[in-house]
């Protein structure tokens, strides 16, 4: 097993990174000494893989569970889908030192942090992502939150959990577009931080992509040592936590333009990091050498580098970007790349630099 420790002080908190550690989920919240009533939250897909061991381990370690489910996907992260979750646990009388679960990647994990920050003014929960995308990201920092119309992530809090438990076994069931999505975020780990992480994805792509558990342990875990190390500096994202952000300004807005049907977020952010790499070669001469191979990196691992946006989308796209949290006195700030595993954040981008990126990644791909 191997774990990393987030440095929040009294919010501080593990992540243990196993294979097989669904099984030891009791224990782990045992020894956190939580309250007896807890509630699994879970989707539908998720729900017939692992929500039977999940249950089973708590009620081993003398918990009583009870399970919600809620439907798979983005469109899950809804106010009203909260609202059912909230009235679920009340219904089953989940008390302050209660606690919940989440089960599932990165929809559920936000979804069920939302609810456990929220219900009751707040009650602990411990995230257990199921998913590549949410164990090495969105599991870990405590960014909880649902969905708006008018955009992703708009309605949310900063709340840490108690503990995230990655078992790499829960890999084997993932289908291959997810686990290809999730990699979107370990390559901008290696863009952001690491150039040595990059430039490992690139050697062991191959057997990283055939889910090999060696491969997959370090991926995983020096994700979560960058992004742990990020947090402890800066919890709320008043200014380093803002790199972790490098390509989601433009994929936030592809997701919202398309309804989040589309693209899978680990697919828009890919197409987002790419159209970075060119505003960074544009603005803060990123060399041409390197957009190169952040470029082949992404079609390596199967994800779209390009999109075909018509006039009238294109509109669409800059106008959801205007809505997007990192906006601040109406103006977009961007995350930009000096080079690979140095980038800078708050960097005002004009206009037509943006058009000019946009044009560099509308060339054609295959559909997701």
């Amino acid at each position: 097993m191997r774990s990393v420790k987030v440095s929040l002080g009294a919010r501080s908190y593990e992540i243990k990174i196993a294979s097989g550690g669904l099984a030891g989920l009791g224990g782990d919240c045992a020894a956190l000494k939580l309250g007896q009533k807890c509630a699994v939250i879970t989707d539908t897909n998720v729900n017939s893989r692992y929500a039977k061991p999940a249950l089973a381990s708590l009620k081993r370690a003398g918990f009583a569970p009870v399970l919600i489910t809620v439907p798979a996907g983005e469109t899950a992260k809804r106010l009203k889908q909260a609202e059912s979750c909230f009235n679920q646990l009340a219904e089953h009388r989940l008390e302050r030192k209660s606690f919940i679960v989440a089960l599932g990647g990165g929809v559920v994990g936000d979804l069920a942090g939302f609810v456990a920050a929220s219900y009751l003014r707040g009650i602990p929960f411990v995230q257990v992502p199921t998913t590549l995308l949410a164990q090495v990201d969105s599991s870990v920092g405590g960014k909880t939150g649902v969905n708006l119309a008018a955009g992703k992530n708009l309605v949310g809090a900063f709340y840490q959990p108690r503990l995230v438990l990655c078992d790499l076994s829960t890999f084997r069931t993932l289908p291959e577009r997810e686990f290809r999505a999730g990699l979107a975020e370990v390559i901008k780990y290696g863009i952001i931080y690491d150039a040595e992480l990059f430039a490992f994805l690139e050697r062991a792509l191959p057997k990283i992509l055939r889910r090999d558990t060696t491969a997959l342990a370090h991926i995983v875990a020096r994700s979560c040592e960058i992004k742990a190390d990020v947090v402890s500096q800066d919890e709320t994202e008043g200014g380093l936590r803002a790199i972790l952000n490098y390509g989601h300004t433009i994929g936030h807005a592809i997701e919202a333009i398309t309804a989040y049907g589309r693209y899978l977020h680990g697919e828009a952010i890919s197409i987002g990091q790419v159209a970075a790499s060119h505003l960074s070669a544009d603005l803060l001469g990123l060399p041409a050498s390197e957009v190169a191979r952040i470029r082949a990196l992404f079609v390596a691992a199967g994800l779209p580098v390009s999109i075909k946006l018509n006039p009238t989308q294109r509109a669409k796209l800059l106008a959801a970007m205007t809505l997007d949290k990192k906006v601040s006195a109406g103006e977009i700030k961007f995350v930009l790349a000096e080079r690979i595993g140095k980038v800078v954040w708050g960097q005002k981008v004009p206009a037509p630099a943006v058009h000019r990126a946009l044009d560099l990644v509308s060339g054609s791909n295959p559909e997701p």
